[in-house]
């Protein structure tokens, strides 16, 4: 028995260790950091692999987990990074992740590649490298990002947008937009009635990335549509694991920067004076005021903004989702000027059949609403006698008006831009859905081969109300003015694909096939009501227009892409676009889009043992793309239009309008564009210095360009046809440098630069020896004066100016011009081809600094030999414009004390002044509380300063210029803004 008992307790004791053997636990340590800075990840997943045992990382990166002695794996993962499994080794472990999205997947036309497989000149920002700042419209995102881009903002309006240009135009008179694509869809991008910028629909904080293709190798398969490059942006997603939420808010304060140099009130009483005493004419000094209004200031306010936004994100059943919610306001400081977005974003993606049938759904909603300042208020501010009131006992509001000696106001004299603002209410709100479902089925039989459809949608509706006030001295006639206007936009897309891709193993390469079908149909529906006034009654001119068809267009494509892999280190991708568009004739309605390109990885080639050599490619692509955009659904065809209010005929008290034929050409045919690219990419030193260079060639021919035809050969004398060519040649470089990396501290700098030259090779199609080119550029004073031209061997929109005379001392002499012909007389013969507007440089830099929880970020961008015409100087410099022949008084421009002309020299090449500046667009400091409230709580905290300073030698408002033609005139200025803001995630 005692024997028993103690085989047993022996038994019992072996079981205890064997138990204790098995369930001893092992504390490993360790740090999570970004391989590329070096600091450390909050709330990385560290999971025990096969198991629910896991932990998250502290602020710092550190984690600590209990695992099984010497045995298994841990899988590390974080939001944006591509996650890592590794052994279970001695601690502390130290584990770096890649950013998934800088590191490898780019987002291209028709789907994705590894950034290591592109052949095409692609660069892709993703949202952790955005403009910071309170940021509106989705375009500023990227300013000073990316090299060949240029983002030129239009002022400082209240959700106001940008010009876009990719390399420089390609064209003349179409379109020189690149074509903008949502989530597969692409969008209509050029504005609806109420709203000025179309871009301002789609919430900033919902995008992921954007990608920008430059060369036509890479834009070829949007074919017709791509030859001022393409824009992918690409909206976040939902994923796997459970709801994260995620809150940011921030409160903006914004100023106006600066201010247009006019002369004082003390100024203007002290020249009219002047004058009166040396020609004896008191009529201009009996007008003078007594008062001393700054205009400027009467009209511009500090502006309050606000933005918040919501996400939840995570799985529903295994679906992957993300829902979202915004709010934006902003104030203009313009007064009166306002502007509101509400928006909401769905993503679902969840997948059927054992996961061989994936589904996408994206749908995203927004109305903006908008109160339009009257923008004439700006010019009037600048204008308007300094020596008169704000306020004065009348009819007209209250406000100072010039009257005649009836009481009336004078019709030509300078409005009350107070009044302006204030007795003009134009209210619009804009509904904008853009959605759009992806299906991609891998079949059961043929796995390597993927049936996608692709059915989009981008509808939108804005109207509004444009009222004047019965008091408004602008409209004292019919007392007031009253309109309604709306418009509808509407985009259909279906796309069907057939894709196949297979890894070779007998050439150590891949394959991947792409055969498309895509329709896509736009309409755009506009009603123009008629104006009324106060009793009710149709204003003169203002006769509703109603569309005599179907304001319809389609495009019809089909697409094949071949992309292969040789040897692991050769890339090559071939791709065909047909497309039919309804713009053109039958006969002409048909263009063909080829492209090819090569890449050959240099560093496998050839540097796959050396550690300092991270990557390097060498790309070479060609391709040809269309344009389309930009001209009238119906100009190949004969079309009777009505005529404009200046040509009605009057029976009674009503006006009639004529109907009309407009000029068309039967011919008019696609205006094409090619492209040569060559490019390096490179990395060195674990890629801390990375970055491209890139050379091309564009040849547009074929031009839509508006041209002067001979009186008679058509029903106007100008024609949009297809004549002449235009040539594109630039570089760009990219870099982007780690100089440090610390465990506490580093330091990020990038920098990219683009050089660009824009030639009209051809403007005709049977040479004139004495063809002088196209006059251009309309500028504000004169009757029908022009400031630029189309000139074959020239840039577009080159100056067309007198070459100014100076006196000794380096003034300009009134007037005079040198006679460059040597004729004995000063005509347009003497004029000359002088300067351009578009910049010979662009660049673009930015830095951050990150120390522990702290981080410094600045981002900058410029021009070089960019020009402007100053037409405010040129208008408003002359002691005319003070003293006005109809007996009223204006200001002026500081200019006049320098010139002292009297009466305008509006060709002058005086006021063609170089523009070239730098631009501080932003400094950004942020602070990381790490986990608050809970450990699954992280705040984060910022502050922003946009606009912080511009340097340049322009002396006009702003050097950087909207503007294609160079003419500066009546700018919306742009607001300095100082923001603060709080992020959560939870």
């Amino acid at each position: 028995m005692r024997k028993t008992i103690t085989n047993f307790f022996l038994f019992s004791l072996f079981l205890s260790v064997l138990s204790f053997s098995a369930t001893a636990q092992n504390m490993v340590t360790g740090r999570v950091t970004d391989q590329k800075s070096g600091q450390g990840i909050p709330r990385a997943t560290v999971i025990l692999k096969g198991t629910k045992t896991g932990t998250q990382t502290e602020n710092d990166g550190s984690f600590k987990i209990s695992v099984p002695a010497n045995t298994g794996k841990l899988v590390f993962s974080s939001v944006g990074y591509e996650s890592v499994e590794k052994d279970i080794t001695a601690s502390p472990m130290s584990v770096s992740l890649v950013s998934s999205t800088l590191q490898d997947i780019v987002v291209v036309a028709y789907g994705t590649r590894k950034k290591t497989d592109l052949t095409g000149a692609v660069t892709q920002i993703t949202s952790k490298d955005f403009q910071k700042g309170n940021i509106v419209s989705s375009e500023q995102l990227l300013q000073g990002k990316v090299a060949g881009l240029e983002v030129t903002t239009g002022g400082g309006s209240a959700g106001g947008g940008s010009k876009l240009r990719i390399r420089g135009g390609a064209s003349l008179n179409a379109s020189n937009d690149p074509l903008i694509v949502v989530d597969g869809v692409p969008v209509e991008s050029n504005g609806i009635a109420g709203s000025a910028n179309f871009l301002n629909t789609i919430n900033p904080d919902d995008i992921e990335s954007v990608s920008v293709l430059k060369d036509a190798s890479a834009t070829a398969l949007y074919g017709s549509r791509a030859s001022n490059g393409v824009i992918i942006i690409t909206t976040k997603k939902g994923s796997k694991g459970a709801v994260k939420f995620n809150f940011n808010t921030q409160l903006s304060s914004s100023q106006v920067s600066k201010y247009i140099d006019v002369l004082s009130a003390d100024d203007v009483r002290r020249i009219v004076t002047a004058d009166a005493q040396q020609t004896g004419n008191n009529a201009w000094k009996n007008l003078l005021g007594t008062a001393n209004t700054d205009w400027q200031k009467e009209i511009y306010r500090n502006a309050i903004g606000t933005n918040n936004n919501i996400s939840a994100s995570g799985s529903y059943n295994a679906m992957p989702y993300r829902l979202s919610l915004g709010y934006s306001h902003q104030d203009g400081v313009l007064k009166t000027d306002q502007f509101n977005r509400f928006s909401t974003a769905l993503n679902l993606a969840p997948k059927f059949l054992n996961d061989h049938l994936a589904v996408d759904l994206n749908v995203k909603f927004s109305n903006t609403t908008k109160r339009f300042a009257d923008e004439g208020a700006i010019g009037s501010a600048v204008y308007f006698d300094p020596t008169k009131p704000v306020y004065a006992g009348n009819n007209y509001g209250g406000y100072y008006e010039w009257l005649q000696a009836n009481n009336l106001p004078i019709d030509l004299a300078t409005r009350n831009p107070l009044a302006l603002l204030m007795l003009r209410n134009n209210n619009s709100s804009v509904n904008r859905l853009v959605g759009n479902v992806q299906l991609d089925y891998k079949l059961d039989f043929f796995p390597d081969l993927h049936v996608r459809a692709n059915f989009g949608l981008d509808n939108a509706s804005g109207s509004g109300d444009d009222n004047i006030d019965s008091t408004s001295a602008t409209n004292y006639r019919t007392q007031g003015r009253f309109v309604h206007y709306a418009q509808k936009k509407k985009n259909y897309l279906a796309d069907l694909s057939l894709f196949y891709a297979k890894d070779i193993k007998s050439i150590d390469g891949k394959i991947d096939v792409l055969f498309t079908h895509s329709y896509q149909d736009f309409i755009t529906e506009v009603s123009n009501f008629a104006a009324f006034g106060q009793d009710g009654d149709t204003i003169p001119g203002s006769i509703p227009t109603f569309a005599s068809d179907k304001p319809e267009y389609r495009l019809e494509s089909y697409l094949g892409r071949v992309n292969l892999t040789l040897a692991k280190n050769y890339l090559v991708t071939a791709s065909i676009r047909r497309d039919a568009s309804s713009k053109f004739s039958k006969e002409n309605r048909v263009g063909y889009f080829p492209a090819a390109a090569f890449a050959w990885k240099l560093k496998d080639a050839f540097f796959s043992s050396t550690k300092a050599v991270s990557d390097l490619k060498l790309r070479f692509g060609w391709g040809t793309t269309g344009q389309q955009d930009g001209i009238g659904y119906y100009t190949y065809l004969p079309v009777y239009g009505q005529s404009n209010a200046t040509a009605q005929y009057q029976f009674g008290n009503s006006y009639y309008s004529f109907l009309r034929p407009s000029a068309y050409d039967a011919n008019i045919k696609w205006e094409t564009t090619t492209t040569i690219n060559a490019g390096l990419d490179f990395g060195f030193f674990n890629n801390r210095i990375n970055g491209s260079i890139d050379v091309y060639q564009k040849k547009t021919k074929d031009l839509l360009s508006v041209i002067p035809v001979a009186p008679g050969s058509n029903f106007d004398i100008t024609l949009l046809t297809n004549v002449g060519n235009l040539e594109n040649k630039g570089l760009e470089l990219s870099i982007n440098t780690n100089p440090i990396r610390k465990k506490d501290f580093s330091w990020d700098f990038g920098l990219n630069v683009t050089y660009n030259k824009t030639t009209i090779t051809n403007l005709l199609k049977q040479q004139d020896a004495n063809f002088q080119g196209i006059d251009v550029s309309g500028i504000a004073g004169g009757t029908g004066n022009n400031i630029g031209k189309f000139a074959v061997g020239y840039a577009p929109f080159v100056y067309n100016v007198f070459k100014q005379v100076y006196d000794a001392n380096g003034k300009p002499i009134e007037g005079l011009y040198e006679d460059l012909n040597r004729d004995g007389r000063i005509d347009d013969a003497d004029r000359y081809l002088y300067k351009k507007p578009a910049a010979d440089v662009m660049f673009g830099l930015n830095t951050m600094f990150t120390y522990k929880q702290f981080t410094l970020g600045l981002t900058g961008h410029g021009m070089l030999g960019n020009y402007l015409y100053n037409n405010y100087n040129s208008g408003s410099g002359v002691l005319r414009t003070i003293q006005n022949p109809i007996q009223f008084v204006n200001n002026a421009s500081v200019n006049y004390l320098q010139t002292t002309f009297s009466n305008n020299q509006y060709l002058s090449d005086y006021y063609i002044e170089n523009a070239s500046f730098f631009r501080l667009d932003n400094i950004n400091l942020g602070y990381n509380f790490g986990n608050v409230i809970n450990d699954k709580t992280n705040l984060r905290v910022t502050a922003n300063v946009q606009n912080v300073l511009v340097i340049t030698n322009y002396t006009g408002a702003d050097p950087e210029n909207a503007s294609s033609t160079g003419v500066d005139n009546n700018i919306y200025p742009r607001p300095r803004i100082i923001s603060i803001g709080a992020n959560l995630d939870f």
